[in-house]
């Protein structure tokens, strides 16, 4: 396996390999030399989709589960999975599947194994990635929209529209929605004042709608594309760093003096990238107005930069899902927990008592915490069928166990 050859102009220009190409490298040894592969170490303090991605291939997942069709399909692929790619989407999926990935691990004599977690932050940040670019639109509802939305009026696909902005056939191979929202708040402040000067309402968009219309610009391509074009996965670090030198953090941190926009750190909204890509479309004139206020330059993002945005916004909780122990620890009790654990002295107990454990400060911790289910010989009490949860209940569950851990401390 390769990288995709990368075209010569557009956007995508740098920052930019095949997902396949990826995996083969992290897998493999060292990336390429340079200032790209330099920045894209990872940061020892925050959870690096590279390193997961290593985690992947150490581990043996790849021998049966493939990435966006690429690898063993003895698994489900998982850069397909259904729904969005939230941390605890991924917590729950595994979870769920735990008694028949054991049942397929035993067939084939491998050897369940443990995650740290600091191994399962990881590759929940690699899943999430690559996740991320496995959602599906629907073409046909993208191409109503850009007529709706008046984007025929300035701008041509496939040798149909207006000749104001420019053609958006290049857009038809990268589907990507780091790339998307990239070049979304790069041409904000020159689509809107050609929007005024034309007498056109600035629309709005779902994430849905935007993804119906990122799979328009992918089914009207000019040529077949060579392979699945993907921002490198970013640099929570660099990310950091960029939230403070683009000015972000002024603004978005909650301390800087007349800070205006929402905080994303730990805000828990559980949004996708691709309803990321659409808030910075949505919020643009908002946030643009508030610079000019404040004396601002507005910033330019390339995609490589707003690919450790995004992974400094992961790492910062801003993508998860809240839970809520009271829930959390009604689910305990209802889901049959206690048939095999006890809480606070109440339960079988045979498998320890969820009321003393101390280690489920990090999401990560939570993630390694259920994988390690696993490696336990049998998988429920005899008389206890398997309880599967959705996102929102591990989140809920994870809540209440944090909650009994804080207040032991």
């Amino acid at each position: 396996m390769r990288p995709v050859r990368l075209p010569a102009t557009g956007l995508m220009r740098k920052g930019m390999l095949g997902l396949v190409g990826i995996v083969a490298l992290v897998a493999s040894g060292p990336m390429a030399t340079g200032r790209l592969a330099a920045q894209q170490q990872p940061s020892p303090s925050a959870e690096s989709a590279l390193t997961g991605a290593r985690v992947f291939g150490s581990k043996g997942c790849s021998g049966c589960h493939a990435i966006n069709g690429i690898g063993a399909h003895i698994g489900p692929d998982l850069g397909r999975l259904e729904g969005p790619p939230t941390f605890f989407g991924l917590a729950a999926d595994v979870w769920n599947h735990i008694p028949g990935m054991r049942a397929r691990m035993l067939e084939r004599d491998v050897k369940p194994f443990h995650l740290t977690p600091e191994e399962a932050g990881d590759l929940a940040a690699f899943l999430s990635t690559v996740n991320a670019f496995g959602q599906q639109g629907d073409p046909l509802r993208g191409e109503r929209l850009f007529s709706q939305k008046q984007c025929i009026r300035c701008h041509q696909v496939d040798g149909s529209g207006g000749v104001v902005g420019p053609n958006l056939d290049f857009l038809s191979q990268f589907g990507s929605p780091i790339v998307v929202a990239a070049a979304l708040w790069n041409h904000g402040p020159t689509m809107m004042r050609k929007m005024r000067t034309l007498g056109i309402q600035r629309p709005t968009f779902t994430g849905q709608q935007l993804l119906d219309l990122i799979s328009f610009l992918e089914s009207r391509a000019q040529a077949p594309r060579e392979g699945q074009f993907y921002v490198l996965p970013g640099s929570a670090e660099m990310g950091r760093q960029l939230f403070d030198a683009k000015g972000c953090a002024s603004c978005h941190d909650g301390t800087g003096p007349g800070h205006e926009g929402p905080v994303f750190t730990g805000r828990g909204t559980g949004r996708t990238l691709i309803d990321f890509a659409a808030a910075m479309w949505n919020e643009a004139p908002a946030m643009i107005a508030g610079m000019e206020r404040r004396g601002m330059a507005v910033p330019t993002v390339g995609p490589d930069e707003m690919a450790d945005l995004v992974a400094y916004l992961y790492s910062a909780r801003y993508f998860s899902t809240s839970g809520d122990p009271a829930t959390g620890r009604a689910l305990i009790r209802g889901k049959g927990c206690l048939a095999c654990h006890t809480l606070n002295g109440a339960g079988r107990g045979h498998a320890g008592d969820l009321g003393e454990v101390r280690d489920l400060s990090s999401f990560p911790a939570v993630l390694a915490a259920l994988w390690s289910h696993l490696t336990v010989s049998g998988t429920t009490a005899p008389d206890t069928k398997w309880p599967s949860l959705t996102a929102q209940e591990t989140a809920d569950v994870a809540a209440y166990l944090q909650s009994l851990s804080a207040r032991s401390r």
